[in-house]
């Protein structure tokens, strides 16, 4: 499992509109790329020129497939004529996946 996560930085007039114009291409990744489990781009509740990016795909060949596919063309696109000044995103490769609550309900960080 690959998780893609990170910070896109865009002019703080311009992120809401960018969201708006980028949300059927994040639908579309969802519904038609194999491998995707999550495509969000969100706005960050605590700093207004930053859009916080977050992907779950399934197996490296998905997100290669993805890095080939129009929506990550045409996002890359949209994201240019809305302004984008910058990012800092990451791949993270999971080795190991446990639930954050154990079954009595108390976060912990065993696996």
């Amino acid at each position: 499992m690959i998780v893609v996560a990170g910070n896109i930085f865009i002019p703080a007039e311009k992120r809401a509109a960018c969201l708006e114009a980028t949300a059927t291409l994040q639908q579309a990744t969802r519904d038609k790329e194999p491998g995707c489990l999550a495509y969000v781009f969100g706005a960050d509740p605590c700093r207004d020129d930053v859009i916080a990016v977050y992907e779950l795909w399934e197996t490296p060949p998905d997100l290669a497939a993805h890095f080939l596919h129009p929506n990550y063309t045409n996002m890359r696109a949209k994201l240019g004529e809305m302004g984008i000044t910058g990012a800092d995103v990451k791949k993270y490769r999971v080795d190991a996946v446990a639930p954050v609550y154990n079954s009595d309900q108390i976060a912990t960080v065993d696996f």
